[in-house]
Protein backbone atom coordinates (compact mmCIF):
# COMPACT_ATOMS: atom_id res chain seq x y z
CA UNK A 1 0.00 0.00 0.00
CA UNK A 2 1.16 3.84 -0.74
CA UNK A 3 0.35 6.41 1.40
CA UNK A 4 1.49 10.16 1.46
CA UNK A 5 1.53 12.50 4.55
CA UNK A 6 2.25 16.18 3.93
CA UNK A 7 4.63 17.22 6.65
CA UNK A 8 4.21 19.88 8.95
CA UNK A 9 7.05 22.29 10.59
CA UNK A 10 9.87 21.04 8.21
CA UNK A 11 11.59 22.00 5.15
CA UNK A 12 10.07 18.59 3.39
CA UNK A 13 6.57 18.82 1.89
CA UNK A 14 5.48 15.49 1.33
CA UNK A 15 6.33 12.07 2.24
CA UNK A 16 5.32 9.07 0.56
CA UNK A 17 5.40 5.26 1.84
CA UNK A 18 5.08 2.31 0.45
CA UNK A 19 4.72 -0.92 3.19
CA UNK A 20 3.55 -4.01 2.88
CA UNK A 21 2.30 -6.45 5.67
CA UNK A 22 4.05 -3.73 8.08
CA UNK A 23 7.17 -3.77 6.66
CA UNK A 24 8.41 -0.41 4.70
CA UNK A 25 9.17 -0.85 1.57
CA UNK A 26 9.91 3.01 0.30
CA UNK A 27 10.39 6.00 1.99
CA UNK A 28 10.40 9.04 -0.72
CA UNK A 29 10.85 12.91 1.00
CA UNK A 30 9.93 15.48 -1.25
CA UNK A 31 12.44 18.46 -0.19
CA UNK A 32 14.41 18.49 2.74
CA UNK A 33 18.06 18.00 2.96
CA UNK A 34 18.79 15.60 -0.06
CA UNK A 35 21.79 13.63 1.75
CA UNK A 36 20.09 13.22 4.94
CA UNK A 37 16.61 12.03 3.59
CA UNK A 38 18.01 9.10 1.33
CA UNK A 39 20.76 7.99 4.32
CA UNK A 40 16.62 7.60 5.98
CA UNK A 41 15.22 6.15 3.15
CA UNK A 42 18.12 3.64 3.04
CA UNK A 43 17.60 2.66 6.57
CA UNK A 44 14.51 2.79 6.65
CA UNK A 45 13.85 -0.01 4.28
CA UNK A 46 13.08 -3.39 5.45
CA UNK A 47 12.15 -2.07 8.50
CA UNK A 48 8.82 -2.57 10.23
CA UNK A 49 6.50 0.42 10.80
CA UNK A 50 6.40 0.30 14.77
CA UNK A 51 9.85 -0.01 15.21
CA UNK A 52 10.58 2.69 12.38
CA UNK A 53 8.68 4.90 14.49
CA UNK A 54 10.11 4.05 17.68
CA UNK A 55 13.15 5.12 16.35
CA UNK A 56 11.93 8.42 15.12
CA UNK A 57 9.56 9.11 16.87
CA UNK A 58 10.44 13.03 19.12
CA UNK A 59 13.59 13.88 17.22
CA UNK A 60 14.01 17.35 17.19
CA UNK A 61 15.94 19.42 14.39
CA UNK A 62 17.77 22.32 16.30
CA UNK A 63 15.33 24.70 17.56
CA UNK A 64 12.23 23.57 15.75
CA UNK A 65 9.77 21.23 17.58
CA UNK A 66 9.62 18.58 14.84
CA UNK A 67 11.82 17.41 12.32
CA UNK A 68 12.19 15.09 9.07
CA UNK A 69 13.08 11.66 10.91
CA UNK A 70 9.81 13.05 13.00
CA UNK A 71 7.49 13.86 10.71
CA UNK A 72 8.17 9.85 9.44
CA UNK A 73 7.25 9.00 12.43
CA UNK A 74 4.39 11.02 12.56
CA UNK A 75 3.38 10.08 9.21
CA UNK A 76 3.69 6.37 10.03
CA UNK A 77 1.57 6.32 12.81
CA UNK A 78 -1.17 7.86 10.78
CA UNK A 79 -0.69 4.74 8.11
CA UNK A 80 -1.16 2.63 10.90
CA UNK A 81 -4.54 3.84 12.29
Amino acid sequence: MTYSYKPKGTCSTNMTFTVEDGVILDVVVENGCSGNLKGIRSLLKGMKVEDAIAKLDGIRCGYKWTSCPDQIAQGLKLYQN
